[in-house]
Parts: C-alpha cells; structure tokens; sequence
C-alpha cells in the first residue's frame, strides 16, 4: 500500500513538473501550492520507496519548491496588504431612481488592483448592453423573502464570440462567470412588488486576457457605435442618414434605466438592432427578454453542499471543478455562515488572496502580519466589518473571522484561484502543527513540552469552533488600540502641532532677527549713504569754495591787474603830465634861456646893426638865419 501510493505520488509529480515548466496549468502558482502537502505525504513514506526512484523524487521536488518559492518572493514583492473598506466608502459610479453602481478597488500593490462592482437595480430596471473587456465573476444578491415568495426575478442576457444570445434567470446565491468580449445586460423584476436585483462582480485578469483600469472592465454599446462617424455608420448599417443623426443627437442614457417604457425611444431601439447585428441573434432585444433565446442555468451556492458543517456554522466553495465555467478564470467563490459567538479557526490560504463581501450581520476579522516587516510595510490587523463591507486578506496571512454572540455573520467572497484551495488551519482537528515534532514545537516557541502537548491536545471541533464573546473581547481590543491610536494621534498631532509652532516661533525670530539684520543693514547703508552724501556734499562745498576762492583769487587777481593798470595808467598819465610839464616847462626854460641867449645876441646882433646899419641886405638876411636858429 504504500509502495503504491509512493508510485502514485512520484507520478503525480513527475506529471506536476512537466506542466510547470510547459506551461500547462491555467494558474501555473496554484500548482506550486500542491508541493509542500503532496511532499508531506511522500516523504512519510519514504522508507518504502524504492532506492532507484528516490533521488528522482527529491531532484523533481527540488525544482519544483523553487520555483514556487521563486512565485512567493513575487507575490511577496507584489506588496499587498490586509484591507477593509466600508460601505459607505465605496466609489459611486452612477446613481439614479433606477439603481446604482458602485466601486472597490483592493491594491495590490505593485500588480494593479483588483476591481470589484456592486450593481443594483430597483424593480423594472434595465442595465443597457456593455462589451466587457476582462474577466468578470459575479454573485447573485437578493432579499431572502422575496427568494421564498418567489415573485419576480431578474434576468441575465449575454452573448459571446458573435453566438447566440443566451439569457438566464438570477436568483439569490446563483453565480456565473462572463468571458472577455462577451456583451450583456441585466433586467430586474418586472413586478412593481418585485425584488430588487445586486449584483456584486470581480473583474480580473485571465492568462489570455489583461485587465486594463485605463479602459475600465467594460464600455456601453452606444460608445462603440456612435464613435464612427454618421457616413461610415449610414454605409455599414445600410440606414438613412436621418436615423444616425437622430442617434448622435439623442440624449446620452444613464447606465442604469427604466425598463417598463411605454414608448420605445429611437436611440433604444436602434441599440437592439445594433445588439442583433453584433450577436447575430434576431430575437434577441432589450424589451424582449422573455423571447425564445437559448436557456441556461447557472450555479447556486447556496444550493450546494457545504465543504464544512457543524453547529458553530458552514463553509462552501466553488472552484472549476463545481463550476466548469470557471474553467479558465483566476477566480474562485466561497461563502461562510457564521453562528453566534462563532469563529473559523485561524488559518492561512497558501494559493489564494480572499477578497470578501459581508452578506448580512456583523463580525470581526483578525489578520497577522505574514513575515517580519517593520510596522510601516505590514502590521497585525483587526476589522470590525457589517453588511456591504468588503475585506482583503493576501495569501499566507493568518487570518480568524468571528462572530458576535448576539449576531450571525455572513459572508461570501472572491479567491484569486479556482483550485482548491486546502486553508492551514493553526487549531482544531485540522492544525498544521500537529504534523511537527512536539519538541522542536517547544524549542521554537522556548517552552516547555508539556505546554506544547497540552496545546496540541485533539479537540473534538475544527474549521469552525465556538468561541463565546471573542469577537466582543476582540472589539474591545479594538476599540482600545483605536482610542489608544485616537490618542497616540492627537499626541501625534499636538506634538506636531507643537513642533509647527516652535517651528512658527524660530520662523517668526528668525524673521525678527532677519528683519533687525535688515533694519540695521538698511540703517548701516542709510548711515553709509549719509555719509556719502555728506562727503559728497563737503567736497562739494569743499569744491566751491575752491571755486569761490579761484574766482575771489580771481577777481582779486583781475581788480588788482585793473588797479595796477590803472595805476600804472594813472602814473603813465601822470608822467605824460609831468612830461608834458617837464617838456612846457623845459621849452619856457630853453625859451627863456634861448631869449636869455638871444638877448645878448639880439643884443650884440642890434649893436652890430647898429654898428652895422647901413650893410646891405645879406648880412640882414644872415642875421635872421641866426635868429631863426
């Protein structure tokens, strides 16, 4: 027998190892995941496997926890963390009398999002066709007692790849999965008593298919029609020009509307047509949904077996193997109901992200830190979630949801895988711990073996325990690490308000001071221009009075040249005076002396006339030359 189930196991794995690396799996990392509980297994064994087949064994499981290993440090590096967003918190897209859309985008850090959508039409609603462009996965939620009145369900129309269009009724619990490039619609209940129709979806990527935000998960039939233009759209519909421009004039139509008309609008009804000829189904028609398109049914989780069930609640999942459809996709459904003071054991997904969705009550959720980070990257985390709230846990970290002792919890979800996923459950019947040695247990918790033994005592429950006022001690807990956080904030918050006041107050000096460096700089240059001014204005006085000393010298100099002129003119006047004096006074005295000379000339001149009177006239003539002379 066990030489059997060795063989079994060497050829599981040998068959494991070819798909890995040819690529053969549809999520190639869930198979990674089969590893560590299949090696378990084998190695138990080893002792009776055949020599010949046991280095083969360890090489093939080598290679294959490598690269699984390779897989987590992606995942890992990926930097996802736990998450919870409220109801309230969610991102509306539309919201009319009709119905409403809402949006959740879970990060996952590094690798996108994923995108979920909360659908909600009121009775005699229609959401109008979309081409979807991703992966969607979508769980149906309805009012419990409209299910058992039964009275009025919505309906589901979709057609893929141009096929037929298929239509099916929706019903509380069901779930189906729409392929990428597939076009749909939804209609509500027709019965003005009717129930309204929720819808809540995941849109993921596919090994073919990419989720791309840029684009959204889907656009609506009239965008991709009314992008051509009017002649492009009037030769390939073979339609008057009037019809396409009373299309591109209508009024763009909310997402959601009504569905019960009583007069089709013509942008509506040229939508069906167009709807017709994309699906190449004639019937098929926004008002005629009952028509005679192809049924199908779909997958009710709430009518399937539960995975698990005690008093303390149940668990079911559904994976490809439930759903063929499926079959292809990277999501996976789960649900879980959650009697009073319940709890699911704590355990960790080894394959699968959960991104979960409260269906009714209430609940605390605890989730551990995966490895060791600082707090900044990743911290222990409680969640204290209601009906509409949505939280995330990423593979590998612990996790524990727990119920109120007054109050159930459900809730369903989304895993990223649609292979089983095999949770390792930390308690119960089911612990992980039971498999390892009890004192290497001891050596890494540093207690006793005894202590170990008494915690790995077998209890009779497992996957779901009873565990009265957990969630209650859990929310005080909660409430505590809050406040204490509320507080530790505003300490934060005081201090930094403190820190920005300091901060304001070294500003504010260093602004006074500043403002004194520029007072005083602005008084050192007032002063040094002063003093510029001041030397400027004493060189010039200084200058001026050069000036004025120059032209005094100056005018001095020019009044005494005037005055010594003027002297000099006065004593030349004067001596031309005295001159003229000397020269009148000379000519009297050469006068008076020449009369003086004269006279004894004249004198002996008249004696000798005398003596002489009687010459002839040359001696009178000699005398007068004398004379003369």
């Amino acid at each position: 027998m066990h030489v059997s189930t060795c063989r079994d196991s060497f050829t599981f794995l040998l068959s494991l190892y070819i798909q890995i690396n040819t690529d053969q799996f549809t999520n190639v990392s869930e198979s990674y995941e089969l590893i560590p509980i299949l090696g378990k297994k084998m190695f138990e064994k080893a002792s009776m496997m055949p020599c010949s087949l046991l280095p083969l064994v360890l090489f093939l499981s080598l290679c294959c926890s490598l690269r699984a290993e390779t897989f987590r440090e992606e995942e890992y590096a990926s930097g996802m963390r736990p998450s919870m967003v409220k109801r309230e918190h969610r991102k509306t897209l539309m919201i009319t009398e009709y119905g409403e859309i809402s949006t959740v985008d879970i990060s996952r850090g590094t690798r996108g999002a994923y995108h979920l959508e909360f659908i909600t039409l009121v009775p005699r609603s229609l959401f109008l066709p979309v081409l979807l462009h991703t992966d969607m996965v979508f769980y149906v939620k309805t009012d419990s007692l409209m299910l058992m009145l039964n009275i009025g369900r919505g309906k589901l129309s979709w057609a893929e790849d141009g096929r037929e269009l298929k239509r099916v009724n929706l019903r509380r619990g069901d779930v189906y999965r729409l392929h990428p490039g597939s076009i749909f619609f939804l209609q509500s209940s027709l019965e003005p008593e009717g129930e309204k129709l929720s819808i809540y979806s995941i849109f993921s990527n596919t090994d073919e298919d990419v989720y791309e935000p840029a684009i959204g998960a889907y656009s609506s039939i009239r965008d991709l029609v009314l992008g051509f233009d009017n002649k492009l759209l009037q030769s390939a519909f073979k339609v008057p020009g009037d019809v396409i421009e009373g299309m591109t004039k209508a009024m763009r139509p909310p997402p959601i509307v009504h569905a019960m008309q009583e007069k089709k609008s013509i942008l509506l009804e040229l939508e069906s047509r167009f709807l017709q000829a994309l699906t190449g189904n004639k019937a098929s028609s926004f008002h005629g949904i009952n028509g005679g398109n192809k049924k199908t049914k779909t997958f009710n989780i709430l009518e399937a077996g539960p995975d698990f069930e005690n008093c303390n609640g149940w668990s079911v999942t559904v994976d490809r193997g439930d759903l063929k459809s499926l079959r292809g996709s990277n999501i996976g459904v789960f649900m879980v109901n959650l009697t009073k003071a319940s709890m699911v054991a704590p355990h960790w997904n080894p394959m699968a992200t959960e991104i979960a969705i409260v269906l009714e009550g209430q609940g605390i959720v605890r989730v551990v830190c995966s490895r060791n980070l600082n707090e900044t990257e990743c911290k222990n985390r409680r969640f204290s979630v209601k009906e509409g709230d949505v939280f995330a846990v990423p593979r590998f970290h612990p996790m524990a949801q727990m119920s109120f002792n007054n109050d159930s919890f459900i809730f369903m979800g989304f895993s990223t895988s649609t292979r089983r996923n095999y949770p390792q459950f930390l308690a119960g019947k089911s612990s992980v711990l039971q498999t390892l040695n009890s004192h290497i247990l001891a050596m890494s918790f540093n207690v006793t073996n005894t202590t170990i033994d008494e915690l790995l005592t077998p209890q009779e429950d497992e996957i779901i325990l009873e565990c009265t006022s957990c969630a209650e001690e859990e929310d005080a807990i909660m409430k505590e690490e809050t406040e204490r956080e509320r507080q530790e904030e505003e300490a934060r918050k005081r201090e930094e308000e403190k820190k920005r006041e300091e901060e304001k107050r070294r500003e504010k000096e260093e602004a006074e001071r500043e403002e004194e460096k520029a007072r005083e700089k602005e008084k050192e240059r007032e002063r040094k221009e002063k003093e510029r001014k001041d030397k400027a204005q004493k060189q010039a006085e200084k200058r001026q009075r050069k000036e004025k000393k120059r032209r005094e010298a100056a005018a001095r100099k020019e009044k005494e040249q005037a005055r010594r002129e003027e002297i000099e003119k006065q004593r030349e006047e004067e001596e031309a005076t005295k001159e003229r004096k000397r020269e009148q006074q000379g000519g009297e005295g050469r006068h008076k002396e020449k009369k003086q000379r004269r006279e004894p000339e004249e004198q002996g001149t008249r004696e000798q006339e005398q003596e002489h009177e009687g010459s002839g006239d040359r001696g009178r003539t000699a005398a007068r030359k004398v004379w003369k002379l």
